[in-house]
């Protein structure tokens, strides 16, 4: 069967032709030639029935999606089960034999159990599909800061009922983002989605880090390893958290780093909420270190009541939702339709797994 077009638009919307061609060519190939035999997934997950049928219409072999509705179901259809999709527990595996390919449901890999990452299993995520979202999230959340909102417009609305100018034409109170340095870790899927936006849309000049080697997108005017990002933390107008949470990333934005900003930066993080330092981040807004800060993730979530950051005015969080959307579930299972058909055909997958680096 020859190999079809994969819809960019639904699946990979936000990613480029380049950055989809990298991703195919890491990919391995699940087996070397197209197989004849059933293919048998089980999964907790509840699929919808239309999203059922557009999963085994992906299939080139027939194919039995088992969705179970309990733990004690889920390990007795493991034992003759080919792939899941959701998750599974290193514990599982001896009762798995058969078991070559896991979906995971998400992008991030952290929780996944360490037996299972150090299987030979092929993992797959859902790297890049959350970007959209995320990446409108990230923009709507620096702009509530760059342009008073937060801090002047929504308290005098809220808990004052008023709604008067805060300062001159001329002031700094409110401040324009076009022409301004936008600082991005991490290039995956969220990252380059930002750094889209914000260029394109808000005429900001990009620079950023990325782990993996990778070509410079026209969108970024400067792209380093890893060992830059200190440096490029002092300079930047706005530094974004979009990196994995790794071993290596955790903490990475701390007290030194808050410190080395510049008093007028924003402080944006979409990714992971243990890539920094929440104390270090609410002494930072208390005083005056930074400018400012927009959350869509935290090292505890949800956050617990009391916390200072709630304190700190400077501040504009949501709750970890930012890649919710109903245009997101039809990417997902887009993708995984897709990495099905590639599956069944001997085809290689998208976004398979680096299970050393952990992403």
């Amino acid at each position: 069967m020859p190999e079809r077009t994969f819809s960019r638009r639904n699946v990979l919307k936000t990613a480029s032709t380049a950055s989809l061609a990298t991703a195919a060519a890491q990919s391995a190939p699940a087996q070397s030639a197209p197989r004849s035999g059933p293919l048998k997934i089980v999964t907790m997950y509840k699929f919808e029935p239309l999203e059922v049928d557009k999963i085994t219409a992906a299939s080139a072999v027939p194919l039995e999606l088992r969705i179970c509705n309990s733990a004690e179901e889920f390990r007795r259809e493991l034992r003759d089960a080919e792939a899941v999709y959701g998750g599974v527990r290193g514990a599982d595996l001896d009762f798995a034999p058969k078991l070559k390919w896991l979906q995971s449901g998400g992008a991030g890999m952290e929780g996944t159990d360490p037996k299972v990452m150090q299987s030979p299993l092929t993992i797959t995520n859902y790297a890049r599909t959350f970007a959209p979202g995320i990446s409108e999230t990230a923009i709507g959340l620096l702009l509530a800061l760059s342009r008073g909102i937060v801090k002047y417009y929504l308290p005098q609305f809220y808990l004052k009922k008023t709604m008067a100018p805060v300062g001159t034409p001329k002031s700094a109170h409110h401040v324009e983002l076009a022409g301004r340095t936008m600082g991005i870790v991490g290039m995956g899927g969220i990252g380059s989605a930002i750094a889209r936006r914000a260029y394109y849309g808000l005429d900001m000049r990009i620079v950023a880090t990325d782990a993996k080697p990778m070509p410079k997108p026209d969108y970024v005017d400067e792209l380093h390893d890893p060992a830059y990002f200190p440096k490029m933390a002092q300079q930047v107008d706005v530094l974004v958290c979009a990196a994995p949470h790794t071993k290596i990333t955790e903490r990475m934005f701390n007290e030194q780093i808050f410190r080395s900003m510049k008093k007028t930066a924003y402080f944006i993080a979409m990714s992971r909420g243990k890539l920094f330092d929440e104390n270090a981040l609410v002494r930072a807004l208390k005083e005056g270190w930074i400018a400012g800060a927009g959350l869509d993730v935290f090292p505890t979530e949800p956050v617990p009541p009391g916390h200072p950051i709630f304190e700190c005015g400077n501040v504009i969080m949501s709750a970890h939702s930012s890649g919710w959307s109903p245009d997101r579930q039809v990417r997902l299972i887009d993708l995984y339709a897709e990495n099905v058909r590639r599956y069944t055909n001997g085809l290689p997958l998208i976004n398979v797994v680096d299970k050393e680096k952990g992403y």
